[in-house]
């Protein structure tokens, strides 16, 4: 799963959001590392609706303005769980192996 697809997946984990609110939620979650544009946000929804991960929950009109509220389907939690269970089993596998290293370093040096 791509950077910018995982960042929004876990942007809706906790509840439903518009697309202002998502992009501030993943340069939040990414501690300011990814900044999406308007246009990036909005076809990576676009995308995510056609593959079933994300839906519209609702539709509100804000200042005269239409504005979509996404939410998670249940594939969308399934598919952001396996991913982060998948990141943790790399994470714990490349920190067991980088202690390993550090021992043995530890002990020629």
């Amino acid at each position: 799963m791509r950077e910018p697809t995982l960042l929004l997946l876990a942007a809706l984990a906790d509840e439903p959001r518009h697309g202002y609110a998502l992009l501030g939620e993943v340069t939040r979650i990414s501690d300011g590392r990814v900044r999406l544009r308007a246009g990036t946000l909005y076809g990576a929804l676009d995308r995510l609706l056609a593959q079933g991960l994300v839906r519209v929950e609702r539709e509100e009109v804000v200042d005269g303005r239409a504005r979509r509220v996404y939410a998670l389907t249940d594939r969308g939690r399934t598919d952001l769980d396996a991913e982060v269970r998948r990141m943790e089993t790399v994470a714990v596998e490349a920190r067991r192996r980088m202690q390993r290293t550090a021992r043995t370093l530890g002990a020629t040096g």
